[in-house]
């Protein structure tokens, strides 16, 4: 037993929940939460696998002429043929048409009888902005469609024709060319530039566009549609639309300062889809990540503000952050659908 010497006051043990102990232990606390977010922000984390180009996609692609600043991609009939859309969609959104087209190509689908619904197969869009306002496209759309187009409805309907690179191409008017180039396939331009570009290629379109090459790689589902904005302005005034009506997400400031974006979906036995957001650096991709990830779990337990259906919804989306990116994916079975079919029916 030890004792204390008299006039001298017995030393007090250094506590750890008070005072400089305390303060000590936050302080290691607080070290170590920024190392593990550092340690997450850098972290490569594994990537979902992605399907691979077709090869008759690849070669629609390869020929693109220049650069292209968004690429969208629909295959139709695998849409068509999938489960999905036999079983889970109502008639009346099935019998919807897929795009509305300009004056003067309508007219022309309305007078051969064309149903884009029905009648195209795929279709693969590329756009290319030039200079402030200009923006030129290229559609390469197969289809049965392409037959109910014969030359002599097209010559009737066009200002001026051109042989380009041994094929017959009309100028419906000063902003619309088209070129049949198959039974089952036509090429429509902005320009008669444009369409010479496509069907005269110099190079390799994947080759010559890293970025967009990149950006269609991370486009994980490739068969039914997918999207691949390697522009900033189109990445931008995608987002914008898309939140337009949703004011919580619209306000993360994140959201305008993504760079590049990639997004697909795949119908089968459920609705998939995964989008992924680039951002400049991965601070900017590991702060939008939570902020996205906060806005979408209080939605998710809002029952003000959240319907019953919506919320079940939210929470099947996930959300991270690898490296400069924000990958979000979501697997939505088919009964999620039709029980809500079923549901209204009665």
């Amino acid at each position: 037993m030890t004792s204390t010497p008299e006039g001298t006051a017995p030393r007090q043990k250094r506590s750890l929940k008070k005072g400089s102990g305390l303060l000590m232990v936050m302080s290691g606390l607080g070290f170590l939460g920024f190392l593990s977010v550092v340690l997450w922000i850098n972290w490569p984390k594994d990537r979902p696998a992605a399907e691979p180009l077709s090869p008759s996609v690849r070669s629609i692609v390869e020929r693109i002429p220049g650069r292209s600043d968004a690429l969208i991609y629909l295959g139709m009939k695998d849409v068509r043929e999938s489960r999905f859309w036999k079983e889970a969609l109502p008639d009346s959104l099935r019998e919807l048409p897929i795009f509305e087209a300009p004056g003067k190509l309508q007219r022309l689908m309305t007078a051969a009888s064309i149903d884009p619904a029905r009648d195209v197969d795929t279709l693969l869009l590329s756009f290319r902005k030039s200079g402030y306002r200009d923006q030129h496209f290229l559609c390469v759309a197969r289809g049965p469609f392409a037959r109910k187009l014969p030359d002599s409805l097209l010559r009737q309907n066009s200002r001026e024709r051109a042989d380009i690179a041994g094929r017959q191409c009309y100028g419906l008017d000063s902003a619309l060319w088209v070129c049949r180039t198959a039974p089952d396939e036509a090429v429509l331009a902005d320009s008669r530039e444009m369409l010479t570009g496509y069907l005269r290629p110099v190079g390799s379109f994947l080759e010559r566009d890293s970025l967009a090459a990149a950006m269609i790689e991370r486009a994980v589902y490739k068969s039914h549609l997918w999207f691949a904005l390697p522009s900033a302005a189109w990445t931008s005034g995608a987002l914008k639309s898309l939140t337009s009506k949703n004011s919580d997400v619209g306000a993360l400031g994140n959201l305008n300062r993504i760079q590049h974006l990639a997004l697909s979906v795949k119908l089968d036995d459920a609705l998939r889809a995964q989008t992924e957001w680039v951002y400049q650096t991965r601070q900017a991709a590991w702060f939008a990540s939570t902020f996205l990830w906060v806005a979408v779990k209080l939605s998710a337990i809002s029952t003000e503000r959240t319907s019953p259906e919506t919320r079940a919804l939210l929470e099947k989306i996930s959300i991270e952050q690898n490296l400069e990116s924000v990958i979000t994916q979501t697997e939505l079975p088919i009964s999620l659908f039709t029980n809500k079919a079923a549901g209204d029916k009665r």
